[in-house]
């Protein structure tokens, strides 16, 4: 499970390769000089790091990612549940929703996931 750690820089480098794969190298650096201004040897070093934890993939190259972008979010929510609120998802909805108010389309939603998850 610890494979979808990803810190938050790491987060949003995959994320910009999640929302234009398959990229090559040269568009991969490009990118992230634009979106997080990073620069080329940063932009490979972080490649080859998250390569070499089977994160992402750099075949002749063209960058692709070996996990899934709901399987970290499922990961790091899962995460944030146990360290904060002791693996109880009523105390974190009541932190998360104090002093919130939910529209009628986002409660009816809320419904729905509690109720498939039910089944």
């Amino acid at each position: 499970m610890e494979k979808y750690k990803l810190f938050d820089a790491e987060y949003k480098f995959v994320s910009i390769i999640w929302d234009n794969e398959p990229i090559n190298s040269t568009g991969l650096v490009k990118l992230c000089a634009d979106k997080l201004g990073w620069k080329k040897s940063t932009t490979y070093t972080v490649l080859k790091k998250l390569c070499e934890r089977g994160i992402l993939q750099n075949r002749d190259a063209t960058v692709t990612s070996l996990v899934k972008r709901e399987d970290v979010q499922r990961y790091e929510s899962k995460a944030v549940l146990e360290k904060t609120f002791d693996g109880s998802l009523p105390k974190f909805l009541t932190a998360f929703l104090s002093g919130r108010k939910l529209s009628e389309q986002e409660a009816e939603e809320l419904k729905r996931i509690i109720e498939e998850a039910v089944k």
